[in-house]
């Protein structure tokens, strides 16, 4: 009897309002504005497939054809990802703990929140593939582009444990705070570290395009949760919320992407003249010498 109440308890915490897949499925669909920014971006997403497919047909140089299945992992995800949430799958209805402006009075069903948690996931899995392509277009070593992948992948999962934290309003900040310091080394990397590799393997003109595309579009996420019903809840409603992710995702994502692989593409013969191997270019600008 001990263990069943315990396990009981334990469901109640994940899942503290019993909401089938139907129902959230039902609910999205039901506003349209929030059903839109979902499933225009699968739209989008399966357009920038067939084109990146497309855009690279002809690329033959390895270094050139790691970036853009790196980039091309980007729209798979995102697909794959936004079908789960539009179809109720990697969704859910929290109750926010006391202290909250949300509290009891939330917009879903019973005062709770709408809580796409699912996104996340896609986090964890998509921006890692950008960062990878990024590296390899400014020529990083293995440790630096390591390091930005896992500070990366933190920075996602602390995130998804501030939105799913539901027993203090205080940890959930907990969890914020610690994301964005994990959201901070990536970044350095990007604006010091990366910057300086580009200007070596001579990709700086692009990387810095798309560092500042990257830098800027990614701060609007954290700025969004702050401001969202995940946070302070100044913007209570989840299709606005939605729709500012959404429209990040879509510049971040699919035109980061078309942006990066047109270059590459264009422009093969500069990647393929980097020294082969991640961390081969020093920093005066040759390739060392074997032993």
């Amino acid at each position: 009897m001990i263990e069943t109440a315990a396990t009981d308890l334990l469901v109640q915490s994940i899942v503290p309002l019993e909401v089938t897949q139907t129902e959230a499925f039902q609910y999205i669909q039901s506003d349209a504005l929030l059903s839109a920014s979902l499933w225009v971006n699968i739209a989008l997403a399966g357009l920038s497939i067939l084109l990146f497919v497309y855009m690279g047909r002809n690329v033959e140089d390895p270094r050139a054809q790691l970036i853009f299945v790196a980039t091309l992992m980007v729209p798979l995800v995102s697909i794959s990802s936004y079908t789960g949430l539009v179809s109720g799958l990697t969704v859910g209805f929290l109750e926010m703990p006391a202290g909250h402006a949300l509290a009891g009075v939330g917009t879903g069903p019973d005062g709770t929140v709408f809580t796409p948690w699912g996104r996340y996931l896609t986090w964890a899995l998509s921006t890692p593939m950008i960062l990878i392509a990024l590296g390899l277009l400014a020529g990083s070593n293995v440790t630096k582009l390591f390091t930005a992948v896992a500070a990366d992948i933190g920075m996602c999962i602390t995130g998804l444990a501030a939105a799913l934290t539901t027993s203090s309003y205080a940890l959930r900040w907990v969890w914020y705070v610690i994301s964005c310091a994990f959201f901070a080394v990536v970044l350095y990397i990007l604006l010091a570290e990366w910057a300086e590799d580009a200007e070596i393997a001579g990709t700086a003109e692009i990387f810095n395009t798309l560092k500042i595309l990257t830098v800027v579009l990614w701060l609007g996420y954290p700025i969004v949760w702050g401001l969202g019903a995940e946070g302070l809840a100044v913007i209570q409603s989840p299709a606005v919320t939605s729709w500012a992710y959404s429209g990040f995702d879509i510049i971040a994502k699919y035109l980061f992407a078309f942006l990066l692989l047109r270059w590459v593409a264009s422009n093969e013969g500069t990647v393929a003249n980097m020294a082969s191997g991640l961390g081969s270019v020093s920093r005066s600008g040759a390739a060392p010498a074997d032993d």
